[in-house]
């Protein structure tokens, strides 16, 4: 492969990495935009894809960040091609929203020895979606699709509460601080009521219960150093925090708005790790869907459709 074919992957990183770097800069955690917007009041979801599948990982920012910056209040996307095919046509003069798709292909190469050795390149692959608003034609259940995520509020705080007993973690309440500890293998929450409104609980629980999944026994997310690398521990609490949001989400919850009194040190130090790796954000991204993942993953149904398979 020569370096003219590696530099658009490359840039498609650094694209992405600028953008949220240019957010932070200005103070603003971008994957929290969609719930400043009163367009979203009510209905919180991840992005979902003409199949009504959602995105995963760092395709869920950037389609959050399109939406709240374009004024969309549908979650659904699709391709154009989807589009067409779906009866429907983009309006002339639309731009797509970038996503991306992350894949390996195998590589033959020789080693110093002359033997033949295959080496897995990892490549990154960017193309467009158009939001449904951007679409006429389509059924007209796609148009009416987004009423279907707003529900009652207590009924969804309820099935956060489900979710939580299922994952067997060790939830103990008391003190004023929120954290997982590891040698105890238990999250600690300050009490309920201590919270602003029970959404607060469930993001402060849903940040707290993403640490929980680091554990060797579950997604083995290595926290060694966690206490004595600040880079570490900002890596770390950047993973837990998108994956706060990628849960509340799925759970119907707008996540904690007002940020932590830790988040400004935070923020700083998300700047350095992004600054000095433009895929850290990547790396961030997929390691939150694989805890969140995990989490769905120990529910009942899980459980039932591994059996049905």
């Amino acid at each position: 492969m020569s370096r003219k074919e590696k530099a658009p992957r490359i840039d498609i990183y650094a694209r992405i990495t600028d953008r949220i770097v240019a957010e932070l800069e200005k103070g603003v955690r971008p994957w929290m935009q969609p719930w400043h917007s009163s367009n979203a009041n009510g209905r919180v979801s991840r992005p979902l894809r003409h199949n009504g599948l959602p995105y995963n990982g760092m395709n869920v920012l950037l389609l959050w960040s399109e939406a709240i910056a374009r004024g969309f209040s549908s979650p659904v996307w699709m391709t154009f091609k989807q589009a067409l095919e779906l009866g429907g046509a983009v309006r002339k003069g639309e731009t797509g929203s970038m996503v991306v798709f992350a894949s390996r292909f195998t590589r033959t190469e020789t080693d110093s020895g002359g033997e033949e050795i295959d080496r897995e390149i990892p490549f990154l692959k960017a193309y467009s979606v158009f939001n449904v608003a951007q679409i006429d034609g389509l059924p007209d259940d796609f148009y009416g699709r987004q009423a279907e995520l707003v529900c009652d509020p207590i009924a969804r705080i309820a099935h956060a509460d489900r979710f939580f007993a299922n994952t067997g973690a060790v939830i103990r309440h008391g003190g004023d601080r929120a954290y997982f500890a590891p040698a105890t293998d238990h999250i600690q929450m300050p009490p309920f009521q201590t919270f602003r409104d029970a959404a607060s609980y469930v993001a402060t629980l849903s940040h707290e219960a993403t640490h929980w999944t680091s554990a060797p026994h579950r997604v083995n997310r290595d926290l060694s150093r966690y206490a004595k690398d600040r880079s570490e521990r900002a890596r770390e609490e950047l993973i837990a925090e998108l994956g706060s949001c990628f849960l509340c989400a799925d759970l119907g919850i707008a996540p904690e708005l007002e940020p932590r009194p830790d988040h400004a040190s935070y923020l700083r130090s998300w700047l350095k790790v992004l600054a000095d790796d433009k895929r850290a954000i990547f790396s961030a991204a997929a390691h939150a869907q694989r805890a969140v993942a995990f989490l769905h993953g120990l529910q009942p149904e899980a459980a039932e459709q591994r059996e049905a398979a």
